[in-house]
């Protein structure tokens, strides 16, 4: 997601980013290696002095903690607009309806807690005005790795996993590049539900996938039952939406998702 969204915003913005893997961006001056485990984020924040900082940041969950706390107290000081990419994970406790922008968070997933105490920084440090939180759900888009990953799973006569009872939505990259743009340019803030405005099952949504793929070879399935009933693990907007031109549909998403 790092990469769509520098791919999308350095054309119009003096735009950095970090790294921590991959020799393509060490001769790039406009890309800062980072190793959340080791470094420290001021380091790069002084560096490049930014007036915005959009995370993306994956990797050991204590060290990004520690990023995230380190970064809001730089833009507390600074007054820096910080936009943080956070999951419909942070829902993941709640299994009867989608969430939306100001529903209660609740996990039991170490990934969602951590998003949780992620957005809590922004939430208790900074005023509304100064962050941005997109909460997303499952993102693909043209040479996604969840995209390679299905690949090379029915190339390879792998089991695909599919959850039977999963109600979700979903995004690609180039969509929410073209969304965070926006929220840039149009300077707002706040809290932002970023996916799909329909809803599928995991396990339509992934056949589907597959059939755009047209890989000429029968799929196997994994089914993972983890309730007996429907479950919603989705984020939709209510009170914060953006422009019915920068919204996408799982139709658009699956068309967009391919692998070249």
């Amino acid at each position: 997601m790092g990469g769509a969204l520098y791919k999308e915003l350095h054309r119009y913005y003096d735009t950095y980013g970090t790294y921590h893997t991959g020799k393509i961006y060490s001769d790039n001056q406009h890309f800062i290696h980072f190793d959340v485990t080791q470094d420290s984020i001021y380091e790069v924040l002084n560096q490049v002095r930014p007036t915005l900082v959009i995370s993306a940041l994956r990797g050991d969950f204590e060290g990004q903690v520690e990023a995230h706390e380190d970064l809001c107290d730089f833009a507390q000081r600074t007054g820096i607009f910080v936009i943080y990419l956070s999951s419909a994970n942070v829902f993941d406790a709640f299994t009867n309806y989608p969430s939306y922008e100001f529903d209660k968070t609740l996990s039991e997933s170490k990934y969602g807690k951590l998003k949780i105490r992620c957005e809590n920084f922004l939430l208790n440090f900074l005023p509304e005005e100064q962050y941005a939180i997109i909460r997303l759900p499952m993102v693909f888009g043209v040479n996604s790795p969840r995209i390679r990953q299905i690949k090379n799973a029915v190339l390879l006569q792998e089991q695909v996993e599919v959850f039977p009872h999963l109600i979700m939505n979903t995004t690609t990259d180039r969509k929410l590049g073209q969304q965070i743009h926006f929220i840039i340019n149009r300077k707002r803030f706040g809290i932002f539900h970023l996916g799909s405005n329909d809803l599928i099952h995991h396990q339509e949504f992934i056949n589907e996938i597959i059939a755009k793929l047209d890989l000429k070879i029968k799929p196997q399935f994994k089914l993972v039952y983890t309730s007996n009933f429907d479950r919603y693990l989705a984020v939709l907007p209510k009170d914060n939406k953006l422009p019915g031109h920068l919204s996408i549909t799982n139709e658009e998403v699956v068309a967009e998702s391919q692998v070249y």
